[in-house]
């Protein structure tokens, strides 16, 4: 559980970064909280540990869905413009923005640079034969959050999948498709732009992702959901 004064911070942090897309100077930001320059430094550590935001060198880098600079992928709502931290970031937007119901997500394919472009709504998924692919296992996400932001990425095929991993030398993570990645992204990030914010707990994580047909252990997660009679 944050500090009234973390929580404070974090809502004002959110909040801006829905409305405008962008973050004012850090001393702006801390005025608008009520705090000093020091206490905003403070609070941003918490903020970091308790996993509410991803800091680069003492400023926010993320504070998913939202990221203060391009991790690939472009969210254009009617009135503001956002970067989208991932695939799961860029397509959660709309589903948590409530004045951006319909936004226009762009990228590119990390493999072989195809443009592409979806208009992403809170109602379904958008048309597509692309995938998504996940490098890092949810379990390994923290602490080094960026890194795998920069790593969920939609490719044209999962034969650019393979000529990406193969080039790159990284492993095969998660393959998905866009009807997955937008159930996944559709609730996610309920509650962060509601005061006060609270985290599932992993047992309620682990629920989710099997609602929205995430299986294995990619996910930390048996091939099968279990029963109800034998979960604790």
């Amino acid at each position: 559980m944050l500090t009234d004064l973390s929580e404070r911070t974090r809502f004002a942090i959110y909040t801006h970064l829905a409305r405008h897309g962008a973050l004012p100077d850090p001393e702006q930001l801390a005025r608008n909280v009520g705090i000093t320059g020091d206490e905003y430094q403070q609070v941003l550590v918490e903020l970091a540990e308790t996993r509410n935001v991803v800091l680069s060198d003492g400023d926010i880098e993320m504070a998913h869905p939202f990221a203060t600079r391009s991790f690939g992928f472009s969210v254009m709502g009617p009135d503001t413009l956002w970067w989208g931290g991932c695939a799961w970031d860029a397509f959660a937007i709309p589903n948590l923005v409530p004045t951006s119901p319909s936004v226009l997500v762009a990228t590119t394919c990390p493999a072989c640079a195809t443009a592409h472009a979806w208009t992403v709504t809170n109602q379904g998924p958008p048309a597509g034969d692309q995938v998504a692919h996940f490098l890092t296992p949810v379990d390994r996400i923290w602490p080094n959050a960026a890194h795998a932001c920069e790593n969920q990425l939609i490719f044209c095929n999962e034969s650019c999948v393979n000529g990406w991993l193969n080039r790159t030398g990284n492993n095969l993570g998660y393959v998905m498709s866009l009807e997955t990645l937008w159930r996944l992204a559709t609730h996610w990030y309920d509650g962060r732009l509601d005061t006060p914010y609270i985290r599932r707990e992993p047992a309620a994580a682990a629920d989710y992702f099997y609602s929205v047909g995430l299986r294995g252990s990619f996910w930390g997660l048996a091939d099968e959901r279990p029963s109800v009679q034998g979960r604790s």
